[in-house]
């Protein structure tokens, strides 16, 4: 049984004969699904190895007898001493992210494409178990707002490669939207149109500003940190814990710092307003950890959130805030739920921010609105990070960046309606055209990339006929022509986020399509 988002206990299964609508939540540190059901969205559960009920499988790979475990295996393997990875998703927000990337676990490496599509191939084992026929869902899944084009990418890999049909991507903070409305949605008025919603999660943070308009969601703009959530919280409460014990973190094996970590996170969620104390068993020993100064040390953590947050209420107002316009500040993300969070929401924004009652679980409901058929909630999302190509200049003088998309350029939406699109046309002067791809944070007034860099896997185009059946363009030397063939270059934003690139020799229509620097077709 799993609780519904109205709280209600309904069954987790259904009959395997009818097609589902699911929302899924890939986090940091428990991954979330919910579905669709006749206007509710509950949440479903799934068992431990106790028999006992969840409406979550952790976020946790193990190795095992030379296999990869997941979930509350790999927690019950990691207790018997197994290698363990936590927080897979950090590793998917880097810049650098390929799905080659190499991932330890013991005396074996696998690449992270592989480490995350098998935890889903045990997600579907789990949901099948449950009755769920994944091979009839109709699933939407999530990424945060300002994920690289390489993690979506990987995540959409993932899914399809462990037989998942995804029929859309959301950002997070914009499925928690489509929660507050169908939880809140007399707050909205003529007047008070936008909801701010803070996403705290086990790994990272995201807010968005949405305009909400009936049934109609548009997200104004984005912002998020890929290295801020509860487990950094965790990590400091077990700093703390060990520091009050006299233990060095450095005396402790895998296993007991695995143990003391999820004590941590354990005890962490078990706080109320009115909690004054954390205890902690550490080889014997009940440590205790006064809230007080746990909370102060988490406090740079929240204010770092708040910061990031801040340009989008500037959007509203030159000064101090202005919440004349906010129906409401929508704290979710499970890490929301430390009590210290919506102390310091409440202490800038006043009665206006509200906590979901299931905050870990907002996200996958928001989905599985957004999956459900029925319903009629619609979206327009933004790209929320800046892309563009370096180039040559001043007749390969110097080296430019050409700003293509802004993070205010709109997402194509899964019901058809067209993203961004821009085409520019241009003369060639070269034999092969190498366009260095990169994303950033944002581009400033200036036209130049600003925050983290990620780039893209290089595409190398032939710009003469003779060089189109060459395998690896790379190898070819790049020389310059008086005059060349004239190139389109036409970039759109599909309904994942992703920006689609197709190159066109207009002399005689020759093109290639690619996706994140893979070619397409």
């Amino acid at each position: 049984m799993a609780a519904d988002d109205s709280g209600t206990f309904l069954s987790s299964t259904r009959d395997s004969d009818t097609d589902t609508d699911i929302g899924i939540d890939l986090g940091t540190t428990r991954t979330v699904v919910a579905r669709a059901d006749r206007g509710n969205y509950p949440v479903l559960g799934f068992t431990d190895e106790n028999g006992d009920d969840h409406d979550f499988i952790p976020s946790l790979t193990a190795l095992h007898e030379g296999s990869l475990v997941h979930g509350f295996e790999a927690r019950r393997a990691a207790r018997q001493g197994a290698p363990l990875l936590r927080s897979l998703k950090r590793l998917l927000a880097s810049p650098t992210i390929t799905a080659s990337t190499p991932v330890a676990l013991g005396d074996e490496t696998f690449t992270v494409l592989e480490v995350l599509t098998d935890f889903l191939r045990h997600l579907r084992a789990r949901l099948e178990e449950g009755r769920i026929d994944v091979s009839r869902c109709r699933a939407v899944v999530a990424v945060p707002a300002h994920a690289y084009g390489a993690q979506r990418l990987l995540t959409l890999e993932a899914f399809k490669a462990a037989g998942f049909h995804v029929a859309a991507m959301l950002n997070e903070p914009s499925a928690a939207g489509f929660e507050y409305t169908h939880r809140k949605a007399a707050t909205v008025s003529s007047r008070r149109t936008r909801v701010l919603v803070y996403d705290l999660g086990g790994g990272t943070f995201d807010t968005s500003l949405v305009d909400v308009v009936g049934t109609s969601h548009e997200v104004i703009a984005s912002h998020g940190l890929g290295d801020l959530g509860g487990d950094d919280v965790d990590l400091l409460a077990a700093s703390m814990v060990l520091q009050r014990a006299g233990i060095a973190e450095e005396d402790l094996g895998a296993a007991e710092l695995d143990e003391l970590l999820e004590q941590c996170r354990d005890a962490k969620e078990r706080l109320t307003p009115q909690s004054r104390r954390l205890v902690v068993v550490l080889r014997g020993r009940d440590i205790i950890l006064p809230v007080a100064e746990l909370y102060e040390a988490c406090t740079p953590l929240v204010e770092r959130s708040v910061t990031t947050m801040a340009p989008l209420v500037g959007r509203l107002d030159d000064g101090a805030p202005d919440l004349t316009e906010i129906a409401g500040v929508y704290l979710v993300g499970g890490a929301s739920g430390l009590p210290l969070v919506p102390r310091m929401l409440r202490e800038r924004f006043g009665r206006r921010v509200h906590r979901s009652p299931y905050p870990g679980a907002s996200t996958a409901i928001g989905l599985a609105i957004a999956a459900d058929r029925t319903a009629a909630y619609d979206l327009t999302d933004r790209l929320s990070r800046g892309f563009g190509v370096f180039r040559e200049a001043d007749a390969g003088q110097r080296l430019i960046f050409d700003a293509i998309l802004s993070p205010d350029s709109i997402q194509a939406s899964p019901d058809g309606r067209e993203g961004t699109v821009l085409t520019r046309e241009y003369d060639a002067a070269h034999n092969v055209a190498w366009f260095r791809y990169v994303e950033c944070a944002g581009v400033d007034q200036c036209g130049e990339p600003r925050g983290e860099l990620a780039p893209y896997q290089d595409i190398v185009f032939p710009l003469e006929a003779s060089l189109r059946e060459v395998e690896d363009l790379q190898q070819v030397v790049v020389e310059r022509r008086d005059r060349g063939p004239r190139i389109r270059e036409h970039y759109r934003i599909d309904e994942t986020g992703l920006v689609r690139v197709t190159i066109t020799d207009m002399t005689d229509g020759y093109s290639r399509q690619y996706v994140l620097g893979h070619r397409t077709a």
